[in-house]
This record gives C-alpha cells, structure tokens and sequence, in this order.
C-alpha cells in the first residue's frame, strides 16, 4: 500500500450525508516531466489516538423560535365601525366574538369554506350550510336532522329583508330542485331556529339569516397576535393577526438540510435553561425563501419553514417565546469501530488506511461519517488499537 503523502491528511467535509474529497490540481507525489520528484511537504504535527467502539449518529442540530407557529392577518367582512377589539394575547374560541361591528358580536366558527352568500332561503344546499351545521350543534344547539347525501330538496325564496351589507341571497329565480351531495349541509327550517337561538344569545336581531362577515370561519381556536386597527376604524379592512393557540417551535432550515427530514420524525428540543423536551416534525414548507437559511453567511441561504410540534406542552407553559436548539436524529451506527476523519490516509491506488506508530498502515473500510469521527472496518483493527492522527 502506497501513501499518497506521509503525514498529509485528507480534509474531509461532510455536507447532506456525502464527504467531499478535495484534491487539488497537483499532487506532491507526481513526478515532473523532468523525472525528479516534487520536493516534500514540511513534516505535519502528529498525534495518537485510540480505535475506539462508539455509537456514531448523523444527528444534526437546527436553530428554531419557540412561539405559536406563523400568523395570520384577519380581515372583515361588512361595512360599519369597529366597536370593540380584543387585546392582544387574548384567546378566542368557538361562538365567541372576535370584534365587534356596529356594536354587533362577530363570532368565530370553525371549519371551511367562509360565508360567501347570504343563507337565508329554507333547503338551500351547500358545503357552507353545513360548515353553519357543524358549528351550532358543537355550541350545543339542536339543528333537526339532516338530509343525506342523493336526496334531493326543493330550495324555497328567501324570506324578505331589509338590505344588510351581505351580497345576493342563494335562491333562484325559479326554484328548482337540488341534489344534496356528500360533505353538503341543507338550511332546513330546525337549522334556521338554531340560527335564531344563536343570534338571540349573541344580542343579534333573530331573523335566521347569516351574511357575509356575520361570523370568522378559521380553522380553530386563535390567539391574537396583533391589532391592525382600532376602535373606530372601518370594518372593512385588515383588523388583527392570529396565531393558533398552541406553542411550536418554527425553525428557518437551510435546504440542504431538508431532504433528510420527514413529517412525524421524533426530535429533542433543547430549551434556553438547558433542559430538553420531544417533540416531532410537524410540517415542512414546500418554497424556499432567500435569508435565514445558514446564520453564519452573510444574509443567509435559502431555507424553509420547519414546524415542530412538542409532546409535552408543560416543558413550556411558562414561555411564551424562547430562542431554542433542534435536536434532528438521523442514521445510527451502535458499537462500531470507529476514529477521527483525520487519521483516514487516502491509498494511491484507491481506499483508505490507518497508521500504526511504527509506520505501518492497516487498510479499512469507512461506513458512517457523524461529528468528525468515522466508521471503520478491516483486518487487524481492533478497539483500542494505536493509529497516528494529525494534530
């Protein structure tokens, strides 16, 4: 076995999983056109280190913000005037008002699609009906039974009213009748009194119709976050921002650090007194936003928005926000053989070795790389073996 130099050693770097072998342009072992040998390196400073048994793993850590994940901007729906606006830091819930407009509540239900028309007219069919549905029966209103999928209905006119702000109303000029399909809801006469329930409760005029802007469908429960408007300003407009109401862990990853994670995997968040929780990859972004990928660079790289979810939300009921360390496991190697990446010596004639301190040089097998160590395997290694590593 040949050296290619004898105390140089390889500079590895390890990025995505790969080692990246630099070579330069000319090698001090190749000899000139002339025949002479290239003259010599200046002898490099070495040490000995033990072959060791080790547990090696690719584990890698990020850098996240402890909060309530990204927010969200709330914008109303109808005209009037702002009357009353939550603080921030308050939690709303289902049926609770959000703001006020004309002194009337603005409740928030949960679910998809938004109010986009008037509901109104008895059998009206839609995904809205039913997103209506869902919401007054988990507010504990009785809402009838409902019709099931491939019944048909015969939408009526709507009832007269005064004009509201709230856009055309669903029925048609020359009713006809509508197939309910699956994930529909129908405004049925039992629905139209759990309306009127709800609005009584809520010190609105009981007249059984929902307009556009009457209620804030989101996906949950919301913190605010912030207030883009005050008391007085117009309704229609941005108002506040939301947040959802449970704490994650938001990290800025470079990109290529996320080809190696996975929605579900188990992490270990390391909090600002030192003590760590688990937690699991929650939601990784599909775009890639310039700044923020690698701290160190100027500006930063490319990165993606990583959500962590935590299993044990008691490990920080007392932060509200915290600069935290993402704990990524990756591959694990248990009980190898293994030494530092600097007491590898390339082969001329391909592969690696290890030196002893008499000079000789034991031909290995490299396996996993993970935090300046590698895996080695080959005959004559054994833990606690003498090998030369540079200094």
């Amino acid at each position: 076995m040949a050296v290619l130099t004898s105390r140089r050693r390889l500079a590895f770097g390890i990025a995505a999983g790969a080692v990246l072998l630099l070579v330069g342009a000319a090698t001090p072992w190749l000899r000139g056109r002339s025949g002479h040998a290239a003259p010599a390196d200046p002898a490099v400073a070495v040490r000995t280190v033990q072959v060791a048994r080790a547990d090696l793993s690719t584990s890698h850590t990020l850098r996240g913000s402890l909060g309530y994940g990204l927010d969200r901007p709330v914008k109303g729906s109808r005209e009037g005037v702002v009357t009353w606006l939550p603080g921030p830091g308050a939690v709303i819930k289902r049926g609770k008002p959000l703001y006020r407009v004309d002194d009337e509540a603005v409740s928030l239900f949960f679910g998809s699609p938004p109010l986009y028309r008037t509901l109104a007219a008895r059998n009206t069919v839609g995904r809205d009906v039913a997103m209506v549905a869902a919401n007054l029966s988990a507010l504990g209103y009785s809402i009838g039974k409902q019709p099931r999928a491939g019944t048909t209905v015969t939408p009526e006119a709507p009832p007269p009213a005064a004009d509201q702000g709230g856009g055309a109303t669903s029925a048609p000029a020359t009713p006809s009748r509508v197939t309910v399909r699956k994930g529909d809801g129908v405004l049925t006469a039992d629905l139209i009194q759990a309306v009127k329930r709800f609005q009584r409760d809520n010190g609105l005029p009981a007249d059984g119709r929902l307009a556009v802007g009457d209620v804030v469908v989101l996906s949950g429960p919301v913190r605010v976050e912030t207030l883009s408007a005050q008391v007085g300003d117009a309704a229609a407009g941005q108002l506040m921002s939301v947040t959802p109401t449970t704490k994650v862990v938001t990290v800025q990853a470079a990109v290529t650090e996320v080809g190696g994670l996975k929605t579900g995997d188990a992490v270990t968040i390391r909090l600002p007194d030192g003590t760590e929780t688990p937690g699991r990859i929650g939601s990784i972004g599909l775009v890639a936003s310039q700044g923020g990928g690698d701290p160190a660079g100027p500006g930063g790289g490319p990165s993606v928005a990583v959500t962590v979810t935590l299993d044990d939300h008691k490990a920080v009921s007392r932060l509200d926000g915290a600069d935290v360390e993402v704990d990524v496991a990756g591959e694990t190697r248990t009980g190898v053989l293994a030494v530092p990446v600097n007491a590898l010596l390339a082969l001329r004639e391909g592969g690696y070795a290890v030196q002893l301190p008499d000079g000789g040089l034991v031909a290995v097998k490299t396996g996993l790389f993970a935090r300046g160590m590698v895996e080695v395997t080959g005959t004559g290694l054994s833990e606690g073996l003498e090998v030369v590593t540079a200094s």
